[in-house]
């Protein structure tokens, strides 16, 4: 039996502010990353179309009109190489080395976004949790069960995407100010409605919806930190805490 003497007061209560206990053990919870339905269908639409894309700028000129792998595969090619000659035979014969650089580079983009879905599906477990940006409760399982992924997988998941979102963001800002501050040698000789249609609003998806993952996956890895540091997160943000019990 431990003595008590030389104590004469009560010990005192323990001090749980969140400068002593972080956030998450306040609320009995655990950071944790849910993708959203929006992040997963985009990348099972753009990763196959950037496959597609990148296999036409590193198999040309066999890709292109009038090689042997042109048909049936890379057939649409011979329309966009007229819209946008970077893709054409102008730039190939120019020996411009914007294109095939940037095909390196969406190699190197797409198997973040493979690693990344990887581990959501390997890694993730079924949940109702909500992570920034997951849909809501009432239509959780759109794309089947709901998943989450926590601790370090989860973290690196997130940094994955995170990155990976932002190549992309800025590797297709590189390729329009490439137009820009050429006069718009590639594609100025368009009619508007053509370069609306066939240019612009296509190219611009990968602005749009890199953009919002960034935004997503950027909160995420803003509450995880804010609540290693101690920090309080805003109760809106509650949703992509993990329930312990």
């Amino acid at each position: 039996m431990v003595s008590t003497r030389g104590h004469p007061e009560e010990f005192p209560e323990p001090d749980l502010t969140p400068s002593k206990a972080t956030a998450s053990r306040a609320r009995k919870g655990k950071w944790a990353h849910t993708p959203s339905n929006l992040t997963i269908i985009w990348l099972f639409i753009s990763l196959p179309l950037v496959a597609w894309d990148t296999g036409y700028v590193m198999l040309r000129p066999y890709s292109m009109p009038g090689g042997s792998l042109h048909w049936p595969i890379w057939a649409p090619y011979e329309l966009y190489g007229q819209v946008d000659y970077i893709y054409g035979w102008k730039a190939f014969h120019a020996n411009n080395g914007f294109t095939a650089a940037q095909g390196f580079l969406n190699i190197v983009e797409s198997l973040m976004y493979v690693y990344y879905l990887y581990i959501v599906y390997v890694f993730g477990k079924q949940s109702k949790a909500q992570g920034r940006g997951a849909p809501k409760a009432s239509t959780i399982g759109f794309l089947g069960q709901q998943r989450f992924v926590d601790g370090q997988k989860g973290a690196i998941a997130v940094l994955v995407a995170f990155s990976a979102a932002v190549m992309t963001v800025s590797k297709t800002v590189l390729y329009w100010m490439n137009e820009y501050y050429s006069g718009f040698d590639n594609i100025g000789h368009n009619r508007l409605v053509d370069l609306v249609f066939l240019w612009i609003i296509p190219n611009g998806a990968w602005l749009v919806l890199p953009s919002y993952m960034i935004y997503v996956t950027g909160s995420e890895i803003l509450q995880g930190l804010t609540i290693v540091g101690g920090g309080a997160v805003p109760s809106s943000d509650d949703t992509s805490l993990v329930k312990t019990e």
